[in-house]
């Protein structure tokens, strides 16, 4: 089996850089910085092609979801390969993700966030707008249409993973505006791309499977950035997320508004810094996405984000933050629905890593916490990090757990997170290993509810290698 995806991994990246190199011979020349792949298979500046292979092994003991095994672990392969020909005001770009993985026991928690084996997740072309030239007057903008990947402002609601195995990818139209005084406005139409397989035998098997666009599914929306506010960054954001079952594929009619703003300071030596982010969310949503449940019901719900750090000078740099996360649980009230939808947000820099743990999310979760990062030299970085968690709802889920108590009598605290990380460039900017772990104490609601699992604390650590050329 593993051959065969091999070979079918050889002809359609064959067919995909055949595809493209055509589409690009259209346009004409341009300069273009080429990175290290370009530079070593001596290909034109106005070609860049760069690409990352990462490998990870991670196990999870003391599982906290109530149907999975009780421990597992896998071995995961992710390899990504990015063409982009610069034709002056239009660009043309692809990009290949292969994320498999490996060895995952038979009841295994894996998903699409785990395997989507060989993908365009990009397909694009770029337009410029506006005058580009450094320190021009007016202003200027970016065009992006196809398939593409997207990070807007903090990343909790829209966002490319890092960490994931796999990525969220849009089909659709994004346009880019920012003035001469720095602020930027960005609109956007997409389809979301939905990651096939989607059952778990397609994905034990890494089997190939494109992913799909459709218009029963929309996203749209509008984001703004204003500088120097309160001393920092001010953004206001609305998204629009449409949705509705379709052909052999049952959904949760999910039509919801999300408005929301952030307002943050970056991180300096000797300097305090905040991130301040809050969003309510509203509209109509089904309680499943069972072919039974035809019941639209009322959506009001929220979420809210706030930290803040200070970083000492000197060595290290070390930075000290406090956190705060809380976001909204459904309590099951007639007609209405109260779980915050985090839409297509990126989690691990908030609530830990995600792959065979993930326990956290903004969603059913009251969470204050500490930080502590430092820098011991320019090619290592540590970060250490402790939660408390309690529900906001007792008769909801807790976050990702889908451990519930729906008569709300296992109480409100759910216990602590302990994390830690560490990463370091073996080869600066080339070849980079990262280590690191989370431990979930349980106590309360997640040892008494009736489905949470008799199987001890939660650990979960992980290694892994990312190569960049």
């Amino acid at each position: 089996m593993i051959r065969y995806l091999e070979a079918t991994l050889t002809r359609r990246a064959t067919f995909a850089l055949s595809a493209a190199c055509a589409v690009m011979s259209l346009a004409a020349p341009a300069a273009a910085k080429p990175g290290p792949l370009a530079d070593a298979i001596g290909a034109p500046d106005d070609l860049a092609i760069s690409a990352t292979v990462r490998a990870r092994v991670e196990g999870i003991d003391g599982q906290f979801r109530p149907s999975p095994a009780s421990a597992d672990a896998m071995f995961s392969l992710r390899r990504t390969l990015a063409i982009e020909y610069d034709a002056g005001p239009v660009r043309f770009g692809g990009e290949l993700w292969d994320a498999r993985a490996y060895g995952e026991g038979p009841n295994s928690s894996i998903t699409t966030s785990e395997v989507n084996a060989l993908e365009l997740v990009q397909a694009y072309a770029k337009v410029e707008l506006g005058d580009q030239r450094k320190g021009a007057k007016g202003g200027h903008g970016l065009l992006t249409l196809g398939r593409q990947t997207m990070d807007i402002g903090s990343r909790r609601l829209v966002a490319r993973n890092r960490f994931r195995q796999t990525t969220n990818g849009f089909t659709g139209a994004d346009l880019e505006w920012t003035t001469h005084g720095g602020t930027r406005l960005q609109a956007f139409w997409m389809m979301p791309q939905i990651r096939r397989p989607d059952d778990l035998p397609g994905l034990q098997d890494n089997k190939v499977k494109f992913d799909l666009e459709t218009t029963r599914v929309q996203f749209f929306g509008a984001h703004a950035t204003v500088p120097h506010v309160l001393g920092g960054v001010l953004e206001g954001y609305g998204f629009r997320l449409a949705e509705q079952d379709g052909d052999n594929r049952l959904t949760r009619n999910r039509r919801l508004w999300t408005l929301g703003a952030r307002a943050f300071a970056r991180p300096r030596a000797g300097k305090w810094d905040h991130d301040i982010e809050g969003a309510y969310q509203f509209g109509t949503a089904r309680r499943t996405s069972s072919a039974a449940d035809v019941t639209d019901l009322d959506v009001s719900a929220w979420f809210l984000h706030a930290e803040a750090g200070y970083t000492l000078k000197g060595e290290w740099s070390p930075r000290v933050a406090a956190l705060f996360d809380a976001a909204s649980g459904d309590g099951g009230k007639a007609g209405h629905y109260g779980r915050f939808d985090t839409l297509y947000g990126a989690r691990r820099f908030d609530f830990g890593p995600t792959a065979l743990y993930g326990a956290l999310q903004r969603t059913n979760i009251i969470s204050p916490g500490l930080r502590l990062e430092a820098a011991p030299d320019k090619r290592t970085d540590v970060m250490l990090s402790y939660r408390a968690m309690w529900l906001e709802n007792p008769r909801d889920s807790f976050a990702t757990t889908g451990v519930r108590d729906a008569k709300g009598a296992s109480g409100r605290f759910a216990g602590q997170q302990a994390e830690a990380r560490l990463r370091h460039w073996l080869v600066p900017e080339v070849l980079q290993a990262e280590t690191g772990g989370a431990v979930l104490f349980k106590q309360g609601f997640l040892r008494d509810a009736p489905n949470a699992p008799a199987t001890g604390n939660s650990v979960y650590g992980y290694f892994d290698l990312t190569l960049t050329l």
